[in-house]
């Protein structure tokens, strides 16, 4: 089984959290949006929210500039 996380094909892990997923990956950017299946999960409910089968994840990592 597999999930898609910014269009790359990546190993499903049971039970994985959106923080336990961020991690795993090395996205260590301090600001980023994750949608799920083009849901947007909020910050507060990283560690809560559990990746489901098949998922289409999208990373988004917010930048500023002036």
């Amino acid at each position: 089984m597999s999930i898609t996380v910014n269009k790359r094909n990546v190993d499903y892990v049971k039970d994985e959290t959106v923080k336990d997923l961020l991690k795993r990956l090395k996205f260590t950017f301090p600001l980023v949006i994750v949608k799920i299946n083009k849901d947007h999960v909020p910050r507060s409910k990283y560690s809560e929210v559990k990746i489901p089968e098949n998922a289409d994840i999208q990373v988004i990592h917010m930048i500023s500039g002036g």
